[in-house]
């Protein structure tokens, strides 16, 4: 008897499972505007996806000391939970590519750049924790994307090989992690148009148009080929 290969699919949360832009914008802008520095939707839109302390150095300069840098992005983050709460709700195709795949038997977890209490809050609010066994959040790691080591992480976590993952992302960054990290990578154009998203080896315009068939095949694919 043969044992069937574990199929993990990791997912981004920003942009992939929730819309939290706009709430992110909102937060940073009302952050920096306490320090007297505009910041505006360019400066956003460069920066989004990146970890809290590499968007304030990008702002403020480098020469901060940790515990101001930390004072920064807790104040940004306090503000973007605020005004998330009760306000989101899952983009399409997620709650039911979500099921498909716990169906399947696909094991799933979450690598986001956001705090914890982030992913936590966002998954409570809209009922999707018990679909994820492990979560890998801003503080588990020390590179952000387009460093793999976030998904690597969670691939250790769950005791698989990279071979054997998926990643769901729409950031240019984390579609480059997902292979720099030997995983497959399925994109969505909900943040980037689909010409910048060309690493991928799946792009598509909704996760509505996934199917637990199309992730197999990946899968099967990367591993002829391995």
């Amino acid at each position: 008897m043969t044992t069937a290969s574990p199929k993990v699919v990791i997912w981004d949360m920003d942009g992939i499972i929730v819309d939290t832009a706009p709430y992110h914008e909102e937060a940073w802008r009302e952050t920096f505007r306490n320090r007297g520095i505009e910041f505006t939707e360019e400066d956003f839109r460069r920066s989004f996806g990146q970890r809290n302390d590499t968007i304030i150095s990008g702002v403020l300069g480098k020469t901060l000391s940790q515990e101001v840098v930390d004072a920064i992005a807790d104040e940004k983050e306090d503000s973007f939970r605020c005004k998330i709460t009760g306000h989101i709700e899952l983009l399409p195709g997620v709650m039911g590519l979500l099921k498909a795949l716990a169906a399947a038997g696909f094991r799933q977890a979450i690598a986001s750049s956001a705090p914890l209490q982030n992913v936590s809050l966002v998954m409570k609010d809209l009922g999707i924790e018990g679909y994820f066994e492990s979560l890998v959040t801003e503080r588990d790691v020390t590179e952000g994307k387009p460093s793999p080591q976030g998904f690597l992480l969670a691939a250790r976590r769950l005791g698989v090989e990279p071979g054997d993952c998926i990643v769901i992302e729409d950031a240019v960054a984390g579609v480059t992690a997902a292979k720099r990290a030997g995983m497959c990578c399925v994109a969505v154009t909900n943040t980037h148009p689909r010409s910048h998203l060309g690493e991928a080896d799946l792009v598509v315009d909704s996760l509505e148009e996934v199917t637990v068939a199309d992730m197999e095949g990946l899968l099967s694919r990367t591993r002829v080929g391995s």
